[in-house]
């Protein structure tokens, strides 16, 4: 078995793409892959077939080996609810609140936890290709740490550096890097790689040459910018604004207003790819579109929150004239719930316990308690198409509403709900929109076309464009070399 790890000098430099890259090339190569992260923080998870959660970027990464993800592939994730709080999934299953400060301190004990998750990967692949967390540049979170030197230590993993010079500083950065980390933890770094580039690569090597010459470690390769990871599913709502507002300059348009808990908005990357549609993720600070023939109300991590800041913007009143327009609403998940007359938290589940009256456009309530509900679905559209997809909530709905339902579950039933005019609907799949059919039917109904593909071929198709460059750009010879195979992986 071999192993290596991406660290990088910061989050969002592309980790997550070039994991998933690597993943897709090496098993193109024939190889059995598998990613790992040890600790991730996200609300854009997965739903894996047993019934856990990992971040989304893992359940990707899965994707570009051609396996099925698995909660050992993402051990401990971490799901912001409020600023300094946020849930603790363990293996897949919710384990509980931590504040910042207390899964600070005691983060080293789920140390096991992430090893052990790491050695049944390791028996069962040819390569595990590991993703770090931030950066571990950030020496304030070393002691106890899991995510990054201290995981690659214990597992005795080679690490691999990235540097994103789109951001710009990125000698300094590498550099910097160098110069903090302990001496033990910049031993285990064997190399770096540039990405992100734009432009002749001919221009930057004299600074690939000063990076080298200022670190001692070995260049393995400058990375262009890569056009297809915007058909990836993202997995942090940092970008989300700059990369995904005003997608598409279609004739029917669909908002989505950005709450601050946001989850799952990858829930909406197959619209952003049909030529009729004009999405845009709408900022606090702007009121909805009165021009909007769709308002999306998306998942939350925390929905009452959401709820009263959705209301504090003006975002109910805008809701309110875009229905009197004849707009209509689709609710998903949290959005759902939102769209009911009240939703209650007496546990506390997603924040403080209260309660708070809902938008009341759909006769339903909700009641977050209970186990929290993890899994694959798959059915068809009341109006017609098949899709598949996966619920991953808190709460349960009831209500007259769910009398005239918005989904056909296979093997269960009616799902969600729909408002008597038709024009107001809500369920808690997530991934609706993946399945060309489910997508076209969807459209149709709004009066757009669709180009009715499975978007799991739009990703897939890019998984293998990324791998190409990749190939191109990397010493893959090298970066072998160090990942201490047991075999040739060529």
């Amino acid at each position: 078995m071999a192993a290596l790890m991406l660290q990088g000098c910061g989050s969002d430099v592309g980790k997550s793409v070039l994991v998933a890259g690597l993943c897709r090339l090496f098993a193109n190569r024939g190889l059995t892959v598998r990613p790992f992260k040890p600790q991730n923080m996200s609300n854009n998870a997965a739903v894996t077939a047993e019934g856990g959660e990992i971040g989304r970027a893992q359940a990707l990464q899965a994707l570009a080996c051609r396996t099925a993800p698995s909660a050992y592939m993402n051990p401990v994730l971490l799901k912001p609810q409020t600023d300094v709080g946020a849930q603790l999934v363990v293996l897949g299953r919710m384990a509980g609140i931590r504040s910042a400060r207390d899964y600070q301190g005691g983060k080293a004990a789920l140390l096991e936890v992430v090893l052990d998750s790491y050695r049944r990967l390791a028996t069962e692949a040819d390569l595990v290709i590991v993703e770090g967390a931030g950066s571990p540049a950030e020496i304030n979170l070393r002691e106890g740490d899991i995510a990054n030197m201290g995981f690659a230590r214990a597992a005795g993993v080679p690490v691999v550096l990235i540097g994103d010079i789109d951001r710009g500083h990125v000698i300094a950065a590498l550099a910097g890097a160098k110069m903090v980390l302990d001496p033990a933890d910049a031993a285990m770094v064997q190399g770096f790689i540039i990405n992100k580039f734009r432009g002749d690569p001919a221009l930057f090597d004299a600074g690939r040459e000063a990076i080298t010459s200022l670190t001692g470690w070995p260049d393995f390769g400058l990375i262009p910018w890569l056009g297809a990871a915007a058909r990836l599913p993202a997995e942090d709502a940092a970008p989300l604004q700059a990369r995904r507002a005003g997608a598409g300059g279609g004739r029917l348009r669909i908002v989505v207003p950005q709450l601050p808990r946001i989850a799952n908005f990858d829930d909406f990357d197959p619209l952003l790819q049909e030529p009729d549609v004009a999405l845009s993720f709408i900022p606090p600070g702007t009121a909805l579109p009165g021009d909007a023939d769709l308002v999306i109300l998306p998942g939350s991590k925390a929905t009452l929150a959401d709820l009263a800041f959705l209301r504090a913007e003006g975002w109910d009143l805008d809701l309110a004239t875009h229905l009197r327009r004849g707009g209509r609403v689709l609710g998903i998940c949290g959005g759902y719930q939102m769209l009911g007359r009240r939703i209650a938290d007496p546990r506390g589940t997603e924040g403080p316990p209260g309660e708070a009256p809902g938008l009341g456009l759909l006769d339903i309530e909700t009641i977050l308690s209970g186990d929290k509900i993890l899994r694959p679905v798959r059915g068809r559209g009341i109006g017609g198409g098949d899709f598949t997809g996966y619920e991953m909530h808190v709460g349960r709905t009831t209500g007259p509403a769910l009398a005239t339902p918005f989904l056909e579950i296979a093997g269960e039933g009616p799902h969600g709900a729909v408002a008597a005019d038709g024009r107001i609907a809500g369920g808690y799949v997530h991934g609706l929109f993946q399945a060309g059919a489910y997508r076209a039917t969807f459209l149709e109904s709004l009066g757009a076309r669709s180009l009715g593909v499975d978007h799991g071929e739009v990703v897939d198709s890019a998984l293998d464009e990324i791998a190409g460059v990749l190939e191109q750009s990397l010493d893959l010879a090298a970066l072998t070399q160090i990942a201490k195979p047991e075999r040739p992986l060529t």
